[in-house]
């Protein structure tokens, strides 16, 4: 845990909110203290408010209520900051596609669909910091090694892409990598729009649409003959 100093660290959170930690106060003389899930919490925040590149070590320890020998004691810099928040949202994105790796024998649309699906969940979950990883542009050694784990995400994406369609699961005629880019794009753009309080849908009603939008214009047709047999049954 993380002593917070005297000041009033009151920020708002990504979502336009009064952050959490900072909304609460406890008994005088008594400093409140963050946890570091938390205080990064805090800090994603800030940087997500003002941009990475235009907030100060100044500007974090006043959001977080910390002085700043104090908050230099916990971080060396913003780039460390920075590598642990985007390290978050690539570890839970990467899990995301390992589960879909752990039952090879599916076929591989099935496990497509898996892969859109816990990564739009993934997104959601993890919103602050995957939209601090959507934001960065690789100016830094930290943000390029970033965007290099994107874009090997990307490309397992894309593997499995073109696995369903070398399996006759999906259709062929796309190209595998426009595929992924136009996946991953339809997904990432939650973050521009879903706040967790919105009108726009629940999280599962979220992720289940970008399932079917997806996947429905990948699968290929049933078989006429499959058809005519279903319909014959019924």
């Amino acid at each position: 845990m993380i002593n917070r100093g005297s000041r009033d660290g009151r920020m708002r959170d990504s979502n336009g909110g009064i952050g959490a930690a900072a909304a609460v106060r406890p008994p005088r003389g008594r400093p409140p203290r963050y946890s570091q899930e938390e205080l990064l919490g805090l800090i994603v925040a800030v940087f997500n408010d003002r941009g990475y590149e235009a907030t100060s070590m100044t500007d974090l320890a006043a959001a977080t209520g910390l002085t700043k020998s104090a908050f230099y004691h916990h971080f060396s810099s913003k780039e460390q900051l920075l590598r642990m928040a985007v390290d978050r949202a690539l570890d839970a994105l990467s899990a995301a596609l390992d589960r879909t790796s752990a039952a090879p024998a599916r076929p591989a649309v099935d496990r497509l669909e898996q892969a859109v699906r816990l990564t739009a969940q993934t997104l959601i979950d993890e919103l602050p910091y995957v939209t601090l990883l959507l934001r960065i542009r690789g100016n830094t050694d930290v943000e390029r090694a970033a965007l290099a784990r994107r874009r090997a995400i990307d490309a397992r994406l894309a593997d499995l892409v073109a696995a369903a369609a070398a399996g006759g699961q999906i259709r062929h005629d796309i190209d595998p990598r426009l595929v992924s880019r136009l996946l991953f794009g339809m997904i990432n753009s939650i973050h521009e729009w879903y706040r967790p309080d919105n009108r726009t849908g629940t999280r599962q009603a979220i992720v289940e649409a970008a399932v079917s939008l997806s996947l429905g214009g990948l699968r290929l047709p049933a078989a006429p003959a499959a058809q005519a047999g279903h319909t014959k049954e019924r």
